[in-house]
């Protein structure tokens, strides 16, 4: 594509002065020109894949039959060998930065698939530049990110996808049919789990410090998290049991699981958030957690929506829970199907789907199963996730068919399932939280309370006789911390664009 603007200035005229500078890197600020060109739908664009050892090879090999690689960026040189062996004519990077400010011209598209934590720079820095942009989920780490990737894809009119892949699969279209026919009635109660995790979580903070492998630039990797010295149990991989880089089950598996409920019941902000775990450690995610948010009544304006929406209570499980088995379930049964499920609780039967959405089926008072037929509401994909962003990314903003899981969707739905994660990590605080979603706050909390986190059981046997001397942080406010999850506090040297007004 050709670089072109109403003024004629070159997106490498924009590359300047930032806080980027001490690393030898620019950070591309949010004010920047989008490109005003686009391929035709015949053309191959030029896509960027950032994070490439793990689903980010997937993504590629989805795109590269119809479309350019010319750049991809791991921070892991091992662990994504065989990926860059696989693409040799894509100039390898291991830093995003410096990627972008020597091919920004040439890029027209970007994947990100990296730890959760990083996903949101690399995005937004792209968005800027007017790239489309496919971001793995959970699309970002924090609610502030989510939003800020919603208003920024708006502004700037790009084409964007999650790569909640189900979302684009006939088994949510089927639910919300059956939910907006109303197959069941009114709903005011889910419930939804995941198997996972099937990594480490329940950790404390390794104490040994590694030596950092040739073939790593852990400065990337950490990004704008805060610095902590090398273990190799952070990464690759395992890093979603980490707060620091994921986000636990909830994140990892909630993105596929919840989307059928974001889209079926039509969600937006929800106004009330409770989480529980197993022990809550400072720097891991909890083997196991059970959280529950409330969402309003809503009102649509959407025809096909035949049914009231009342307040709803949605509650999620992870870590070998889940909810306990309906009436008339069948006998031997498994409810988890591909890695987790959902129940939707309505007044005239109870819907169930797996996970990404797949199989749905009705279970009826009085024990039967039912799957009515009909036309499914929604638009049908017939390609890949992959290759439909593709085809959004080579249309005009103003003729554009939108993706399944596009950021004006997942940004809020993002916002629902990091909402858990807070629920989680504040549930010292004993009480349920009110959440001003408007406002991105916390309405309850007040100004003198404190939290605080454990850094180490402190699990001990002595002479025959356990001791469990745990081991606390200091008590903190908890106005203010719960403002850092909200929104982080990125390392000196890493920086968002700007939020769009």
């Amino acid at each position: 594509m050709e670089n072109n603007s109403n003024s004629g200035i070159s997106r490498r005229k924009f590359l300047g002065s930032t806080a980027m500078a001490a690393a030898g890197f620019t950070l591309i600020p949010g004010s920047v020109l989008g490109r005003m060109g686009r391929p035709a739908a015949s053309d191959r664009m030029n896509i960027a894949v950032v994070g490439i050892g793990g689903m980010g090879n997937a993504n590629l090999k989805a795109v590269a039959p119809t479309e350019n690689i010319v750049a991809l960026c791991d921070v892991d040189w091992a662990y994504a060998k065989h990926v860059f062996d696989a693409n040799p004519t894509a100039k390898a990077y291991k830093d995003w930065r410096r990627m972008f400010d020597e091919m920004a011209n040439s890029i027209d598209a970007v994947i990100v698939a990296t730890a959760d934590h990083t996903h949101a720079i690399i995005a937004a820095t792209a968005i800027s530049l007017g790239m489309h942009v496919y971001v793995q989920k959970p699309l970002t780490h924090t609610v502030y990110e989510s939003r800020l990737l919603t208003n920024l894809a708006r502004k700037h009119k790009v084409a964007t996808q999650m790569g909640n892949q189900g979302s684009s699969g006939d088994g949510v279209r089927q639910t919300c049919t059956w939910l907006w026919n109303g197959e069941i009635g009114e709903v005011s109660k889910v419930e939804a789990f995941t198997d996972r995790p099937i990594w480490p979580q329940g950790l404390a903070r390794p104490e040994v410090e590694e030596a950092i492998p040739s073939t790593m630039d852990w400065d990337s990797f950490i990004g704008p998290a805060p610095m902590r010295p090398y273990n190799a149990i952070y990464t690759p991989w395992n890093f979603r049991g980490w707060w620091d880089f994921g986000t636990g089950a909830l994140g990892d598996m909630a993105c596929h699981i919840l989307h059928p409920v974001f889209v079926g019941l039509k969600l937006k902000y929800p106004i009330k958030a409770q989480g529980s775990s197993t022990l809550l450690l400072t720097d891991s995610c909890p083997t196991a957690e059970k959280v529950r948010i409330t969402f309003p009544a809503r009102q649509t304006t959407d025809a096909q929506v035949k049914i009231k929406l009342p307040e709803v209570e949605v509650t999620w499980y992870d870590g070998g829970l889940k909810p306990d088995y309906p009436d008339k379930w069948p006998a031997g049964k498994n409810m988890n199907d591909a890695g987790g499920g959902v129940i939707f609780h309505g007044t005239k039967g109870k819907l169930i789907c797996g996970c990404y959405g797949v199989n749905p089926w009705i279970l009826r008072p009085d024990g039967s199963i039912e799957k009515p037929e009909g036309e499914l509401v929604g638009r049908k994909v017939t390609t890949s996730h992959e290759m439909d962003w593709v085809r959004a990314c080579k249309e005009s903003p103003e003729n554009r068919i939108e993706t399944a899981s596009n950021f004006e969707e997942a940004g809020p739905f993002n916002e629902m399932v990091v909402m858990g994660v807070l629920a989680v990590r504040l549930q010292s605080l004993n009480k349920e939280l009110e959440w001003d979603g408007a406002n991105m706050r916390f309405t309850n909390i007040g100004d003198n309370e404190t939290i605080r986190t454990v850094i180490r059981d402190g699990f001990k046997i002595h002479d025959g006789h356990p001791t469990f001397n745990k081991d606390w942080t200091d008590p903190v406010n908890a106005q203010a911390f719960a403002a850092e999850l909200i929104k982080h506090t990125y390392r000196d040297g890493w920086n968002l664009p700007d939020m769009p007004m």
